[in-house]
């Protein structure tokens, strides 16, 4: 599963039973990604432990981290699926985001 813009391509990699996401700059040679984890489940419904948003410097402040969290959040919608944030940076971003709260496990 890929999301595009004219910058930025986001895919999703199934590792084993967790996942990465990766996102790539157009012309830059450097990746980011968020890595998560199974957590079982809760209420009936999986959750997701988001672990680790990693960007490298040489592509930060070009909104990498965020499209990787936001593009977690529009699977968990249409998956259904929850993400508890162990990444300090996911957790972050649920507070920035009270709308959210429905997808945190």
């Amino acid at each position: 599963m890929s999301e595009q813009s004219a910058d930025l391509t986001i895919t999703h990699h199934v590792q084993g039973a967790g996942g990465r996401y990766v996102a790539r700059l157009k012309d830059a040679a450097e990746q980011g990604y968020l890595e998560w984890e199974p957590g079982g489940a809760r209420d009936g419904r999986e959750v997701r432990i988001a672990a680790h948003t990693i960007v490298p410097r040489a592509i930060g402040g070009r909104g990498v981290a965020g499209a990787l969290v936001a593009r977690l959040i529009e699977d968990a919608g249409r998956q259904d699926f929850l993400i508890r944030p162990d990444c300090s940076y996911v957790a972050k971003k649920f507070d920035e985001h009270p709308d959210w709260a429905s997808l945190r496990a």
